[in-house]
């Protein structure tokens, strides 16, 4: 069944103003997917404060295109297995100009462990981390850890002062060592925010590759100009008053036709789309529950709903890691690939003790893909008997409640749809979907001692064949305990002005970028 008229219909535009700025050679403009609403790249994963988060901030260690891990803030290292002793490169200074130091190493990495699925493990796994002088910091493990893999692409270095605040709120200063300053001064809730090229950050000497190398920024600014109704945004892509946007599917073909506009797929890992769960309350709480909705999920259904029917952008046959990087499997799929039957799904509902209980699905109407998948899974929770409260809000406000543990009638919530990244995916390490430790979780909070256990387990092996055997029975486990149900991958192009070039792959970093 296709219900492109119903998320047509159900889905709320906002109108914009157009982007009224002139062109400069120096200014890059872009086109977010959402409101800066959160700051914090710690506090929260919403993948717009994320791009924020790698401009403003550098990482001890990054990745390069092949995801294997290069020194970042890091010049050297030393371990005999247990004992790692990292010395910092020279000259490293904030935005406020004062130094980097090994102490504002020691708390970002606290504050990120205190939110973060392997930061967590990595704490587990350590005796102590310790700064015994200012460039050199010290990781003491009780076991042998992934702890390159750990420092990569994870904790953002912050001062001290403002690492040490609670993880549990997000912080509002925005003072990194990165390529990019944040201007407080120029952001308008909304509208805009803005960024200066940081002249004082040390390039390395490699060439940029993803979140590793020179980070070398080659503009002076970068604007983003929030923009929620899509059809205003392809217009200024069309003008030429923006450089770089993601566009909706439906709006491709017309930018097709721009000789202004060039369309490229940078992230050939994709999004990866879930249906998350709230286990922490009532109905959800029940496995057997969230089980019972597998037989109405149609991978395709949702995918042709976001992307089209055009299938190069998108595929079905998504289970709990990255289709086709190592730790993939088809171990479980009969659970999404066997025909589909509502009347199932509403069978096993009633067996599982679903009486009616309201369903509160949190819908942001500013982020048109998210909430088409929102729309959509509502439509299938009915089909299946549910009792379905869709709660239309902005992306910001989506973000802030769903971090609240609070029942639904208290201000809380029972699910929500969002993306994944594939990147992230890849395996048990990073992958914050199936971390299943209750309320130190990601939002959604599952608990399961069968997943953990097993993930335990796949950090402790260093044999690719035993790693891969440990997420099958992940996978497994997974579709037994269901701590989201994957809803599939796409490619989604980005638009960009012809006189972009030079664009790092991934997801959108603003270093490296050259304007023609």
């Amino acid at each position: 069944m296709r219900r492109r008229t119903l998320l047509q219909t159900g889905a709320l535009a906002l109108a914009a103003p157009r982007i009224g700025r002139g062109q400069s050679l120096k200014i890059l403009r872009h086109i977010p997917e959402a409101d800066l609403a959160v700051l914090d790249p710690i506090w929260t994963t919403a993948n717009v404060t994320r791009n924020h988060g790698f401009m403003v901030f550098d990482t001890l260690y990054g990745a390069d295109t092949n995801f294997t891990s290069q020194r970042q803030m890091v010049a050297e290292e030393q371990n005999d297995g247990q004992d790692w002793t990292f010395r910092l490169r020279p000259g490293l200074r904030f935005h406020d100009n004062t130094p980097v130091l090994a102490r504002d190493v020691i708390a970002s990495l606290t504050r990120w462990a205190s939110r973060d699925s392997f930061g967590q493990a990595l704490t587990e796994a350590s005796n102590e981390i310790t700064a015994p002088d200012d460039r050199t910091f010290r990781i003491r493990l009780k076991q042998s850890f992934l702890v390159i893999r750990a420092l990569t692409n994870s904790a953002l270095i912050m001062p001290e002062r403002l690492a040490t605040t609670d993880a549990a709120r997000p912080v509002t200063e925005v003072v990194g060592s990165g390529p990019f300053r944040f201007l407080p001064d120029e952001r308008i809730a909304g509208v805009r925010v803005a960024y200066a090229r940081f002249d004082g950050y040390i390039q390395r000497d490699e060439p940029s590759s993803y979140t590793a190398g020179s980070k070398q920024a080659f503009v002076e600014r970068v604007e983003w100009n929030i923009i929620p109704d899509v059809s205003t945004a392809a217009s200024a892509m069309i003008q030429g008053e923006a450089d770089w946007w993601g566009p909706t599917a439906d709006l491709i073909p017309q930018l097709r036709k721009s000789p202004r506009v060039r369309l490229e797929t940078i992230d050939t890992t994709g999004g990866i789309a879930v249906m998350r769960f709230n286990h922490l309350h009532p109905p959800f709480d029940n496995a057997a529950i969230r089980r019972a909705l597998l037989p109405v999920v149609e991978q395709a259904e949702f995918m042709t709903a976001v992307v089209g029917d055009d299938h190069s952008l998108w595929r079905d046959g998504v289970g709990f890691f990255t289709p086709g990087s190592p730790m993939a499997s088809d171990v479980g799929m009969h659970a999404l690939m066997s025909p589909r039957s509502a009347a199932k799904a509403r069978q096993a509902l009633d067996q599982a003790g679903y009486r009616g209980e309201k369903i509160v699905l949190m819908n942001p109407a500013d982020l048109p893909d998210v909430s088409t998948l929102a729309v959509l899974g509502a439509d299938v929770l009915k089909c299946a008997g549910m009792n379905v409260d869709l709660q239309t809000m902005d992306w910001g406000t989506l973000i802030q409640r769903r971090s609240k543990m609070e029942p639904p009638a208290q201000g809380g919530w029972n699910m929500v749809f969002t993306s994944l990244n594939g990147s992230g995916t890849m395996d048990p390490a990073g992958h914050i979907g199936l971390r299943a430790n209750g309320r130190k979780a990601w939002a959604g909070w599952p608990t399961s001692e069968r997943l953990e256990a097993l993930r335990a387990a796949w950090f402790t092996s260093s044999d690719v064949v035993a790693q891969h055997a440990i997420c099958e029975d992940m996978q497994r486990q997974a579709f037994q305990d269901v701590p989201y149900i994957p809803l599939g991958q796409r490619f989604g192009p980005y638009a960009f002005n012809t006189r972009v070039r030079d664009v790092p792959r991934g997801f959108p970093l603003f270093y490296g970028v050259k304007l023609a």
